[in-house]
């Protein structure tokens, strides 16, 4: 009976020895999860608001333009009327309306294993805020025509009256360099100017989707990113390189 009662003890304290180990115990994640927004995001506008999730960058922009615009009211302190180098400027019979955007776009961003179209609208955010459209008018037309409503920064508003790029946006280029960065794309490549090392980029140097990799100043290591040049497509080419993100308006 002794034995007994020593063998039972044994057990219950080796149990409760088992069930403390099992309470306390605690497991340290093999890589720490951070939401910090990566640094290069810094170089957007103020009035474009960014977060991060561990996966995705969402940025929030209303679209207006930071340069002056023809496109804006005569009573806006931002109009100023066209003053570029293109005769046959045309305004269209739009106006520049705030926009509630949001782009959410992969932080890190890889290759697609299909290559989506860019559909018709925003395919991407310039660091000021403003859209990035294709290389194509509405309906999927050249832009031939189109291009002689670009004011004197390179930009229009549509029916709606938002503001975008499909072109190289001279405000930015202008005041960041000829070889900075632009922005981003749905699919979370950057888009850099027309130039990298004080060469100027032509469509020959680029691939099918109007990107090349090398190195860049916010990527030392090196990363796939889209180039604006002077010839159609001018900043993007046949699609996404990368799997895109969304955009909502």
């Amino acid at each position: 009976m002794k034995q007994t009662l020593l063998a039972f003890a044994a057990f219950a304290a080796a149990a409760t020895i088992n069930y403390s180990c099992k309470k306390t115990a605690t497991v340290t994640p093999a890589t720490p999860i951070t939401t910090t927004v990566p640094a290069v995001f810094a170089k957007f506008s103020s009035t474009v608001t960014i977060s991060f999730d561990g996966s995705f960058i969402t940025l929030k922009s209303n679209g207006l333009p930071d340069h002056k615009s023809p496109y804006y009211g005569v009573s806006n302190a931002k109009y100023e009327a066209y003053n570029g180098t293109n005769a046959a400027y045309m305004q269209n019979p739009n106006s520049i309306i705030t926009q509630n955007l949001t782009f959410k776009i992969p932080a890190s961003p890889t290759a697609a294993t299909t290559h989506d179209a860019t559909p018709g609208g925003p395919i991407g955010i310039s660091i000021n805020g403003v859209p990035i459209f294709n290389q194509f008018a509405a309906a999927g037309a050249a832009l031939t025509a189109e291009i002689n409503s670009f004011d004197q920064y390179n930009g229009h508003p549509q029916m709606n009256g938002q503001y975008h790029y499909h072109v190289e946006p001279l405000y930015i280029t202008a005041t960041k360099g000829k070889n900075a960065l632009i922005g981003f794309l749905l699919d979370g490549f950057p888009i850099y100017g027309p130039q990298e090392n004080g060469i100027t980029i032509t469509n020959a140097m680029l691939d099918v989707y109007h990107g090349h990799t090398s190195v860049t100043a916010d990527y030392p290591a090196g990363i796939y990113h889209y180039h604006i040049t002077a010839d159609a497509p001018y900043i993007n080419g046949n699609g996404f390189y990368g799997t895109k993100g969304t955009v909502t308006q």
